[in-house]
Order: structure tokens, then C-alpha cells, then sequence
């Protein structure tokens, strides 16, 4: 093995695309168990190799010189074999303290909270006193001497303006979860998350919901795999390479989710943007029929619209798990506001807005058999779904007019 990345758990993994990306090499991903992890460091047989969880501490030991950088932080991400030694960096130091600049969050003269203790937070750590931070606390949730519990941290430091979470908490697969409640923090203005699987994790979500500054990780990522490539290949690359990447990464992994009326065009318009954006297309009320077995107005008569939400759910929380998209939402969707928060995790919601009177009334729909119902169902939802969209989308003329539009508003969220 040349190159590749060790950690216990990679299926979260986004580093194989982005060093291939980078570099000519091929990246294998390589997981292992403690003992095996061992016995991996012994047999030296690599040319250089990233670390992750949760080994980034523990491989020091193994190394036979230490940049002083990594050294200071301690914790080492990047490890070449040259000349029967091993050498280690850390590059997460670089990736984070780009991401912070990208965003404009500047820690000097500021309280930070730092979510956890490990190789990723001493780096995290190291960043924020570089940059003049007046105050630093680790989080943690067991009592440690070096660390405040959750607990005090609710009790005495909510006037934080800057929490940066370097747990997994949140990552794939467990995105219903955060590592902090945000809400009572009135002086915060930037949350920072280094998980980067889901693109937005909960925690970050919520952030945007308070009406701060809420960076994900993937830059972080992409930035210290940038200079773990300079490292690996002893030459210098353009900082320019990080930004283009990213936005690449985004458009191949990120969903686009249509949401909107029955009858508004989500499925004809989702087909025809997955088409021509080479993701893949998923309609929910589609893959809920093939899962009840009967249409959903039979569903509705039967076993009636509680019923039916629940599943619509167990459908939404599988699919915003996944990437490169498109789904076509249920109308009714909105009506769980845990529905929107999955799909934006990994997805950018847009509004298909028909005119109702241009709606589709009838031909299966439970709740709008008529074109009465569909006008009193929609003056209902309008705050939903103008609460649920980022961007909107009108759909009153033909399908080609309203695919440009579509693909219009979805390459402006995420440029």
C-alpha cells in the first residue's frame, strides 16, 4: 500500500475522492481495530498514509522524527515513510485555520467553547491561540481536570460567541443528533462543526436557525488534504485548488430537493434535473406506494394520514442520508419540521411554486379532490413552505422554462 487513510471507522469517508482529486495516486481507505492498527504502524509498509480516529495520538510513538508544529499540538494527521524513518505532520492545523479565515470567524478577543479532546481539538486548539483567543474552554462529558462537563457549561459560559464541535457527534449515520443545545447562548456569533458527513450537520443547522456564522467541515478537510498532498509529493499547490474542489464536491455529493404542492411539477422537473445534473432521482411518494404496496390514497382511506406521515418520515430519513440526488418530495412533507432539518443536511431545498390555479386537483390526491380543496390545502402550507425553502422556483409556464429556472436557483445556493 502506497498511500491510503487508517482509522477505525472510514465508511463516512469522503478522503479517497478528494486525494484523487488532488493527486495521481490511488487513496485506499483502510480501517482498523486497535490491535490490527498496531501491528499496521510495526510493519512500516506504506509510503505515506493520513490518520483519523481515533489514532492520531496514538501514533506518535511509532514515529521516528516529528514536525514541532505537530509536535506542540500533540497529535500528528500525516505520516510519510522516507528512508526507512517515519516522519509526522499535522495538516489538520492548516485545513482548520484556512476554513476559520474562509469564513471570516476570528477568535482574537473571544470566548470559545471547543467541543472535545482529541488529535482533531489539540489542532483545533492550537488555531484559535495562534489567533489571539482571550479564552479558550475544552467541553467535555466526563469530569476531567483540563475540561468543563456539559453541565457547567450550560451553568457558567453561555455567553460564548464562538463553539467549535471536534467530536463525532452528528456524523453519518447518527445526523439526528448534536453535541450542544444552542439555545440560551445570546452572544454567539459563529458555530464551527470538523465533521463534514452530513455536509451540514445538525449542530450546524441550528446555528443557521439562530442566525449566525455555521461552517461545516468539508473545507477543513479538503485543506488539510491539500497540504498532506504538498507533504506526500514534496511540492507546493495552489491554495485556489481547495475552493475549486469544494465547490465540486458539492455539486457531486449535495441533493437537491424539490419541495412544493401536488401537482406543482416536482416529479417532472426533478426527473429532467437529474438527468441533466447526473444525479440520481428519487420520488418519496413513489417509494412509499412500492413500500405499503397501494396507492397512497388507499393507504389514506385505510389506515389514514398519521399513519401515512410516519412512513413518509422513515422514507425522508433514509434518503437525506444519502447523496447526489434529487428528491421529490410528498406536499406534506413540511408539515415535520425533523423532515426539512434531514433534508437540508445533505441537501439544498427548493420551492416548485404553481400558481393554484394551474394546480392538479384529483387523480389519486387524498387531500385535494378538487380544485376547492387544493386552494384551501394550499393557503394552509404557504408559511410552511415558505419557512422550508432556501431558494424558490416558479413553474408557470413550460417544463424547459421551469428546469432553467430550477438549475438557476440551485447554482446560485451553491456558489
Amino acid at each position: 500500500m502506497r498511500y491510503g487513510l487508517i482509522g477505525e471507522k472510514l465508511g463516512h469517508s469522503f478522503s479517497k475522492i478528494i486525494h484523487e482529486q488532488l493527486a495521481d495516486y490511488t487513496y485506499d481507505l483502510i480501517p482498523l481495530s486497535t490491535e490490527a492498527f498496531h501491528h499496521f504502524m510495526k510493519q512500516r509498509d506504506f509510503h505515506a498514509i493520513n490518520v483519523t480516529i481515533p489514532y492520531k495520538e496514538l501514533v506518535m510513538p511509532y514515529l521516528d522524527c516529528i514536525d514541532p508544529k505537530a509536535a506542540a499540538i500533540g497529535a500528528v494527521n500525516t505520516v510519510v515513510h522516507r528512508g526507512n524513518k517515519l516522519y509526522g505532520y499535522n495538516t489538520d492545523y492548516d485545513g482548520f485555520r484556512y476554513m476559520l479565515m474562509k469564513h471570516k470567524v476570528n477568535p482574537k478577543g473571544k470566548k470559545v467553547l471547543l467541543l472535545g479532546r482529541g488529535g482533531a481539538a489539540k489542532a483545533c486548539i492550537a488555531v484559535v491561540k495562534d489567533m489571539g483567543v482571550e479564552e479558550v474552554l475544552t467541553v467535555y462529558y466526563k469530569e476531567n481536570p483540563e475540561t468543563i462537563t456539559y453541565q457547567v457549561c450550560y451553568e457558567s459560559h453561555r455567553d460564548a460567541q464562538i463553539i467549535i464541535n471536534t467530536t463525532p457527534v452528528g456524523m453519518y449515520p447518527n445526523t439526528e443528533e448534536s453535541p450542544i443545545d444552542l439555545k440560551g447562548f445570546g452572544n454567539l456569533e459563529a458555530v464551527v462543526d470538523v465533521v463534514y458527513n452530513p455536509l451540514r450537520t445538525k449542530f450546524v443547522l441550528d446555528g443557521f436557525s439562530k442566525g449566525v456564522t455555521a461552517v461545516g467541515g468539508l473545507e477543513m478537510l479538503i485543506g488539510q488534504a491539500k497540504c498532506a498532498v504538498e507533504i506526500f509529493l514534496g511540492r507546493k499547490m495552489e491554495n485556489t485548488l481547495i475552493q475549486n474542489l469544494y465547490t465540486a464536491l458539492l455539486e457531486e455529493r449535495g441533493n437537491l430537493v424539490l419541495i412544493g404542492m401536488s401537482g406543482c411539477g416536482k416529479t417532472t422537473l426533478g426527473k429532467m434535473a437529474a438527468e441533466r445534473l447526473g444525479k440520481v432521482f428519487v420520488d418519496i411518494d413513489e417509494e412509499i406506494v412500492m413500500e405499503i404496496g397501494m396507492s397512497i390514497k388507499e393507504y389514506f382511506s385505510k389506515m389514514g394520514e398519521s399513519s401515512f406521515r410516519l412512513i413518509e418520515r422513515a422514507m425522508v430519513q433514509k434518503f437525506s442520508k444519502q447523496n447526489g440526488l434529487v428528491i421529490a418530495t410528498g406536499g406534506g412533507v413540511i408539515k415535520n419540521e425533523e423532515n426539512i432539518g434531514d433534508l437540508k443536511q445533505n441537501g439544498r431545498i427548493l420551492w416548485v411554486k404553481r400558481d393554484v390555479s394551474l394546480l392538479e386537483s384529483g387523480n389519486g390526491r387524498p387531500l385535494a379532490p378538487d380544485a376547492e380543496a387544493t386552494a384551501r390545502l394550499y393557503r394552509e402550507r404557504l408559511p410552511l413552505y415558505e419557512r422550508a425553502a432556501e431558494m424558490v422556483c416558479n413553474n408557470n409556464r413550460t417544463a424547459e422554462d421551469g428546469l432553467k429556472e430550477l438549475l438557476d436557483k440551485y447554482n446560485q445556493l451553491l456558489s
